[in-house]
């Protein structure tokens, strides 16, 4: 982890103030001043702070029901924040500490549904990496009734524009001829419009509905902190 992102977890400070506190020879680590923000600690490490010694809190994990109409971003921009949606509690859920939040697979500001999110990287590395195989499923509604022909090409895999490979293969649901289910385990920049759009249709509304075992269970805009059984899924082998 890095020595400013250490020093945010171990205390209320901002990113800023954190590197400041480094700049300003504030912090050690191992008995040494350390002017570098992006020096790499471990947890065998010892991180002081005006010589009082850091321990960083627990990791937090949350799920999120995502509004349409936010970005999935730290910051506001054309739209707002999702992370404009994460009030305080009595956890030490500072408003200073969003900005060390990440989200473990975004969804386009026009897409519900679940968000996963935390500050522990390692973890949400396994939540979006291919190799683990973690199903996300996804609500879509098309423009178009859905056709055997397409519902064979989404499941063997569809070659997106840009893309030298197909993708990996999936799995659909017919609910109605203009409503499916799909279940995929990558997520491409853009993955379940594109898939549709390669076989000639359009999505129209598009809602995360579960990834890996966990489902959606919390109302449009809220927010739940995970389970220790719900975090370890991700955690195990």
């Amino acid at each position: 982890m890095r020595l400013d992102k250490f020093i945010c977890k171990s205390t209320h400070f901002t990113r800023a103030e954190a590197r400041a506190a480094i700049r300003d020879g504030r912090v050690k680590v191992n008995g040494w001043y350390d002017c570098h923000e992006a020096t790499q600690v471990h947890e065998n490490n010892v991180m002081t702070l005006d010589g009082e010694i850091l321990q960083a809190r627990a990791s937090r994990y949350l799920m999120l029901h995502k509004p349409a109409g936010f970005v999935s971003s730290n910051v506001s921009g054309r739209y707002p924040s999702l992370f404009n949606n994460l009030t305080h509690d009595d956890d030490n859920l500072h408003i200073q500490d969003v900005e060390n939040l990440h989200i473990a697979g975004r969804l386009d500001a026009d897409t519900t549904g679940l968000v996963l999110i935390t500050d522990d990287g390692r973890w949400s590395f396994n939540v979006i990496s291919p190799a683990r195989e973690c199903e996300k499923v996804y609500r879509v509604n098309l423009r178009d009734p859905i056709t055997e022909d397409a519902i064979k090409q989404l499941v063997n895999g569809v070659l997106l524009r840009g893309s030298e490979q197909l993708t990996l293969p999936a799995k659909l649901t017919v609910v109605n001829e203009k409503e499916v289910l799909l279940t995929i385990t990558e997520g491409k920049y853009h993955q379940v419009k594109r898939m549709f759009g390669a076989v000639r249709n359009k999505v129209l509304a598009l809602h995360r509905e579960k990834i890996g075992p966990l489902s959606l269970d919390v109302p449009l805009g809220q927010w739940r902190y995970l389970t220790a059984e719900e975090v370890a899924y991700f955690y195990d082998e």
